[in-house]
């Protein structure tokens, strides 16, 4: 136990440097560029230690000091507390991935399709492998109908204008991955997704009206509930 435990708390703090660097990336207002290069001094940015300061000017980049660091960790403890298959890889990508959108949702409310696109193609790919691997290609057309369903769902709420373009990709991309668990599982990922959205919603309100602040306009990043909803369903799968 205490290996894997270690294995997952390196393999956290080894991935949090990229991570980072896609967060500083694609962490940018709807309609601006995407930040190729520190703002302050111009220096290309791939990798940003745990400070979250650019190597060069020190200048503060994309997330806090520390916090990419210890979602990355946690993650990949929860993982490597579920891994009990060829699937653990698909599920790596998405955990890493998904660390990645959720800090760039919660930050500036968008899901780029870039990441999404590599979620999608990564999950794809590694659950075929899998699927082969394990003698099951079966599986592989629940995966795609689950994946069609809540992809399907959540674009109905995107068009009636209650979530954001890239939430819908995403659904799709886990609704591929938790279709490998089974039905249940993928709408209790969704189900978990749902609850969790609301009652942030519902304490941030509550805050706001404590403070005497403006309800309306508090907008709750739906992408970070649908990737801890998932997670969940997973854990609890």
């Amino acid at each position: 136990m205490v290996p894997v435990v270690a294995a997952a708390v390196l393999v956290g703090l080894l991935v949090a440097p990229p991570l980072r660097g896609l967060i500083a990336y694609f962490a940018v207002p709807e309609g601006e560029p995407w930040c190729g290069a520190c703002p302050l001094c111009g220096r290309t940015v791939r990798l940003l230690p745990p400070t979250g300061r650019c190597p060069g000017c020190r200048g503060r980049l994309g997330a806090g000091a520390g916090t990419v660091e210890a979602v990355a960790v946690a993650v990949a403890l929860a993982l490597a507390s579920a891994a009990d298959g060829p699937q653990t890889m698909a599920l790596g990508w998405a955990g890493a991935l998904g660390v990645a959108l959720g800090f760039v949702d919660g930050r500036v409310h968008r899901l780029p399709h870039l990441l999404n696109l590599a979620l999608v193609a990564g999950v794809a790919v590694l659950l075929v492998v899998a699927a082969l691997a394990e003698g099951r290609p079966g599986v592989l057309l629940r995966c795609l109908l689950v994946a069609l369903t809540v992809g399907a769902l959540l674009e109905l709420a995107v068009w009636a204008r209650a979530l954001g373009p890239g939430d819908s990709p995403l659904g799709f991309a886990l609704g591929g991955l938790l279709g490998w668990y089974g039905w249940s599982v993928a709408f209790g990922g969704l189900f978990a997704a749902v609850v969790l959205a609301g009652l942030w919603a519902t304490l941030r309100a509550a805050a706001a009206l404590v403070r005497r602040r403006p309800v309306r306009g508090l907008d709750v990043p739906v992408g970070p509930f649908l990737l801890l909803g998932s997670l969940i369903a997973v854990l609890a799968g």
